[in-house]
């Protein structure tokens, strides 16, 4: 008898199946948010001697697209091992899942090695394109090299609960997340004040966290029973099956990465306008906050994707057009009333929210301004983000890059800094600019999606 987790992908009643299996996802996302803004809350209210809690934060900030990149790899490579083990699985296909599923293991410790050499090697040079000043220096470098050195929960954690995912099973990356997301809370004080650590310390209770939270997956794997098994002792590399996953993972990646270069550019952008030296610091810092705050709002958003796609993927592999396109529907508007929710918190509560990270004047006086024109992008954002998981779900992640590239890299840099000229306020009509733009290409990409390949779509034989 088919295990019921996934005939219910096939069978139960949409809208009940997409908030089932979203909300324990979208949680899960909600404490990955956690971990961007818990360290830079910490941080931003640790002094010691000359160095104050604004330059600790930047330290953080200066760190943070390196950090992007770390968890682009990571989450992209768990994207890509999602979309082909629920098209296996929709498609009956079990052998192979199992196999996307122990190649997916592997790539996560892949992934690790990579990081370690870049934090050896790669750090000290990349902070200096940003700072010279020593302290600040050395509190990005410390920072950094900690969190990509110990970066092997990372890894093994993004890809396990990626995997579980695909199967329906939402409930124990959830409390993964949960149970990393309390140690990084509790250890963070202790790391940074009580033993006086400051930013090192938010970076080692960061990954003691992360590693906690990979113990929690590796347990679900080999204690417990998935519908997909990880078979190390009679792994085969096949070059197919890694052409099957990133073809997905590379896109979604790279979607991922944009973010991290994006930020590089904007911070360079606020570093050669006229402002004075202070204002340029505080915009700067008010960007990474505003980083940190909106995944509060996009990270629900994110995870209502991820309960979304394997829904997606699993009928577009069983042939079932009426069933995917009732995942796409729901999905679409449960992420606009999130946005909309997040986009009202954001015009009428800047000053609460930048409030959390002892601000100096002119960082509240830019970010008040910042976070409301920011916050015009979020409505359209729901539905690009939306159609970007369709079409990683049906293996299209080609056509969710160019959205991305274009959202974070092909308008946004060139507009920012064409509209920075006329002082930083206006810089910011940038991101709503962007998402806009994207969404219009997204929607033409859906359109020949729908004309094409959904046209041809029909029902699997059943075995």
């Amino acid at each position: 008898m088919e295990n019921y987790r996934e005939n219910k992908m096939g069978t139960a009643p949409m809208f009940r199946l997409i908030l089932g299996m979203s909300l324990p996802a979208m949680f899960s996302m909600l404490i990955q948010a956690l971990y961007n803004i818990v360290d830079s809350v910490f941080v931003s209210n640790y002094s010691s001697g000359n160095v104050t809690g604004a330059d600790s934060l930047l330290s953080v900030n200066i760190a943070y697209p390196l950090q992007m990149i770390l968890m682009s790899v990571a989450i992209g490579s768990g994207v890509g091992i999602n979309s082909l083990i629920a098209r296996r699985l929709g498609a009956k296909l079990q052998r192979e899942a199992d196999s996307a599923a122990t190649h997916g293991f592997f790539i996560a410790i892949a992934n690790w090695v990579l990081f370690v050499f870049i934090g050896l090697f790669v750090v000290r040079p990349f902070v200096s394109l940003y700072t010279n000043e020593e302290q600040i220096f050395s509190n990005s470098v410390s920072y950094l090299s900690v969190v990509l050195i110990g970066s092997l929960g990372v890894s093994l954690t993004c890809v396990m609960e990626k995997m579980l995912q695909a199967t329906g099973n939402m409930i124990m990356p959830m409390l993964s997340q949960l149970c990393g997301a309390v140690t990084n809370i509790i250890l963070d004080p202790i790391f940074i004040y009580s033993m006086d650590l400051g930013v090192t310390g938010a970076a080692i209770a960061t990954i003691i966290a992360q590693h906690i939270s990979a113990l929690l997956c590796l347990f679900f794997f080999f204690v417990k029973k998935q519908l997909v098994k990880i078979d190390i002792k009679n792994f085969k590399l096949s070059g197919t099956t890694l052409k099957n996953i990133y073809v997905v993972a590379v896109p979604a990646m790279a979607i991922q990465a944009i973010g991290s270069f994006m930020v590089m550019a904007i911070n360079y952008i606020i570093s050669i306008t006229n402002e004075a030296i202070n204002v340029k610091n505080a915009a700067t810092n008010v960007f990474g906050i505003y980083f940190k705050l909106q995944s509060f709002v996009f990270m629900p958003v994110f995870g209502l994707n991820q309960g979304s796609t394997p829904v997606i993927g699993y009928n577009y592999g069983a042939g079932n057009k009426k069933r995917m396109y009732s995942a796409i529907k729901w999905a679409g508007l449960f992420a606009i009333i999130i946005m909309a929710l997040g986009c009202g918190i954001f015009q009428t509560f800047p000053e609460l929210l930048l409030g959390m990270f002892d601000p100096s004047e002119e960082m509240m006086e830019i970010g008040t301004v910042a976070l409301r024109i920011i916050s015009l992008c979020f409505i359209p954002a729901a539905i690009g983000i939306i159609l970007t998981g369709l079409f990683q779900a049906v293996g299209k992640g080609f056509r969710s890059l160019v959205m991305s590239l274009l959202r974070q890299m092909g308008v946004i840099v060139p507009v920012a800094y064409f509209l920075s000229k006329t002082g930083i306020v206006n810089m910011w009509y940038a991101f709503p600019i962007a998402e806009v733009a994207s969404l219009i290409v997204a929607v033409l990409f859906f359109i020949n999606l729908v004309r094409g390949d959904f046209k041809r779509l029909s029902p699997r034989t059943q075995d």
